[in-house]
């Protein structure tokens, strides 16, 4: 694992601000005073009535919000999201100054390891003191080597050290076709650009990060004290390397068929296809025993990456080598380093100024010790009537979503049969784990940041590595308590929603249902038909890989999701690049079939059976505006266009815009007529779940 840490909150499902809460005679009300003025959860302020809502429902919903809220320069976007995001980053600051401000704390207690953590990464006087010699040691011990069996060695050592991640990928996980067990798994890597497309393409945009790439290795090796000529050269000679690489990868399009990137081979089979990477001998070197089989994501590339050891000399690999060191660590560094990571980010994304370095320190420690400050986070900030809420409703909405299975014109009764066992085997994971990781032996001290660091690293990986030979443990969390997302797991068949994502615009006790089923109605209703998606649907109910559609129903499912894909290929980002259609396709089908659930549970309630307004709009109309805010925002080119080449998830216009087409809800609501942009005949519109 990279020394890189930056905020690793997953980006792709949603959220906004926090309200405190009380219970009164076992109701959830707001803790606001009651001389407050009531809180208008759908603002005509923030709409551009000026647009049609059938002709761009987003800038209808959201343009004067957008028209008067700049993207702040340490940012790459901005809206609901990220508001959302910043609220949870100060709650975090608040807490991490609490415990941080405390010394002394019992050793290895949690307070301790997280006060020390976030100490050790605000002691810029000790960071700048120390320059790069935290890496002077890897540095040193690269320099010595002489030969491939060498290169070959550190390629294991920076792994099991958690110095980094060179050449490929490696890790442990559930066998996706045997579910109960973990088994190791190869995938390919070695690149440091976001997309091989990066690499491959040579239009303007595509030369300029890689020249930024390149510039960025020169300033490294700089500023450890590599001659300027040497260090240009050293750029040249990594980016080529890595630029074969590329070649060799997989598409990210590819990538989404599971079945394509599930390659069982036994360890001396899969060792014969790569003479150099012999696996029988790395994997006990990669602290890995007793296992006859490993998973290869793409075996094509490991033949290429095996003979390009072969091909390059061992001087090149020791400056790969070095330059995986030198990335990894850079951010953590002196101010030097930080600069110069800095200035090649913001070429990848536009952003203008760097993120303040308590709040990188904040998303830092969430993403490292997440379950030791999502305890601090839990315990303050989230309500056990919040968690039940969300219990109900996902109830609800299951309900829904079975009954539109039942109701499917183009499903045959065998499939639904499956379909429904499916859905009925959903677990539920809210707020936070049942069981907190205590991360049992790992070191964190106060004035070694790098150190920190680095130990965190090797200990992810040695958990990682001694889950083999045990049962697949189900009740983890993949996301942090204070993550703005929320995920669906093909593998567990489970649906999680973080406490983080447990407020205003998705969730609000004060809020009408039309509010709170437009936003985390639709969030649920999205992570449920994830597990029917172009991939979610190749898993079965205990989340084994296995095709449990009948051949007829399997064609006409994908005949609508080719439907999905024309129509967001039509959409345009920036001058002449599109949306990715197949790329987003799981993303698209999931926001498609959440909306449709969410809409139909919202229409079981007293409000939906309505037609009363609130605040000038009916009922229905604020389902689908609630929808258009959460999506609300803006983001800088750089990172649209970056956000193309790497994203799953569509641009949040055609988030917003895309579903509601294809809902005759929509056109009702808001009297959509022909001539309208967005206008789509009923025979055209999409129906998939």
């Amino acid at each position: 694992m990279k020394l890189k840490f930056t905020n690793l909150m997953l980006i792709g499902a949603l959220c906004l601000s926090a309200n405190a809460f009380a219970i009164e005679g076992g109701k959830p009300v707001k803790g606001k005073s009651p001389n407050d003025p009531p809180k208008k959860f759908i603002d005509p302020a923030n709409m551009n009535t000026a647009v049609k809502p059938g002709d761009n429902f987003f800038d209808y919903a959201n343009g004067n919000w957008i028209k008067t809220n700049a993207i702040p320069a340490k940012e790459t976007r901005w809206g609901s999201f990220n508001i959302l995001r910043q609220n949870n980053t100060d709650k975090l600051l608040k807490l991490l100054a609490e415990v941080s401000s405390t010394p002394g704390q019992a050793k290895g207690s949690l307070k301790q390891r997280v006060g020390d953590l976030y100490a050790s990464g605000m002691d810029s006087v000790t960071i700048e003191k120390k320059g790069y010699t935290p890496i002077m040691p890897e540095l040193a011990r690269i320099d010595k080597i002489s030969n491939l069996d060498d290169v070959i060695n550190e390629l294991v050592y920076e792994r099991v050290n958690g110095i980094g991640n060179p050449l490929f990928g490696f890790g442990v996980g559930p066998d996706s076709k045997h579910i109960e067990k973990y088994i190791v798994s190869l995938r390919q890597g070695g690149t440091s650009l976001p997309d091989r497309d990066n690499y491959l393409k040579d239009d303007a945009r595509s030369k300029k990060i890689q020249n930024a790439l390149k510039t960025y290795i020169t300033t490294l090796f700089t500023l450890t004290g590599t001659n300027a000529d040497v260090a240009a050269k050293n750029a040249a000679t990594i980016y080529e390397l890595e630029k074969s690489l590329a070649k060799s990868q997989m598409s990210r399009v590819a990538q989404r068929d599971p079945n394509v990137t599930y390659n069982k081979f036994s360890v001396a089979d899969f060792s014969k296809t790569t003479p150099h990477l012999n696996w029988v001998k790395l994997l006990p070197m990669l602290k890995v025993t007793g296992q006859d089989t490993l998973l290869v994501g793409q075996p094509a590339f490991f033949k290429d990456a095996d003979a390009l050891l072969a091909a390059t000399s061992v001087e090149d690999w020791k400056t790969y080598l070095k330059w995986n060191v030198l990335q990894g660590s850079a951010s953590v560094l002196s101010s030097p380093f930080v600069k110069a990571s800095f200035v090649y980010n913001s070429a990848l994304s536009g952003q203008q100024t760097q993120t303040p370095r308590n709040e990188r320190l904040s998303g830092q420690i969430d993403g490292t010790l997440g379950e030791l400050l999502g305890q601090l986070y839990v315990e303050k900030y989230f309500t056990p009537a919040a968690k039940q809420y969300m219990v109900n409703l996902v109830n609800n909405l299951k309900i829904t979503l079975g009954e539109r299975i039942k109701n499917l014109d183009w499903m045959s009764d065998v499939t639904k049969a499956r379909a429904l066992k499916k859905l009925a085997a959903f677990r539920v994971k809210i707020g936070y784990p049942d069981k907190w990781e205590t991360y049992a032996g790992l070191d964190i001290e106060r004035g070694d940041y790098y150190g920190n660091l680095k130990r965190i690293s090797k200990w992810r990986y040695n958990f990682n590595v001694t889950r083999l030979g045990k049962p697949v443990d189900r009740n983890r969390f993949g996301m942090t308590p204070p993550t703005v997302n929320a995920s669906y797991s093909p593998n567990n068949n489970d649906i999680t929603f973080p406490a983080g994502i447990l407020q205003f615009p998705f969730f609000d006790f004060g809020a009408d249902d039309a509010v709170n089923y437009g936003g985390i109605g639709a969030v649920i209703g999205h992570e449920m038909t994830h597990g029917f998606d172009d991939q979610g649907r190749q898993f079965d109910a205990d989340g084994t890989l296995r095709d449990w559609w009948t051949k007829d129903d399997a064609d006409k499912f994908k005949v609508r999701a080719d439907q999905v894909v024309n129509q967001y290929n039509a959409f345009t980002v920036l001058d002449t690049m599109h949306v990715n259609g197949r790329l987003t396709l799981g993303e698209n089908l999931a926001d498609l079939g959440g909306l449709n659930v969410a809409y139909q549970a919202f229409k079981k309630t007293k409000q939906g059976q309505s037609t009363t307004k609130t605040d000038g709009f009916t009922p229905d109309q604020r389902f689908f505006l609630s929808w258009a805010q959460v999506w609300r925002g803006s983001q800088r080119p750089e990172a649209a266009a970056q956000r193309i080449l790497t994203d799953p998830h569509s641009p949040e216009e055609f988030r917003t815009n895309a579903p509601i087409t294809n809902m005759d809800a929509w056109y009702s609501a808001f009297s959509i007529q022909p001539g309208d942009k967005l206008y789509k005949k009923p025979e055209e519109r999409i129906r998939v779940w």
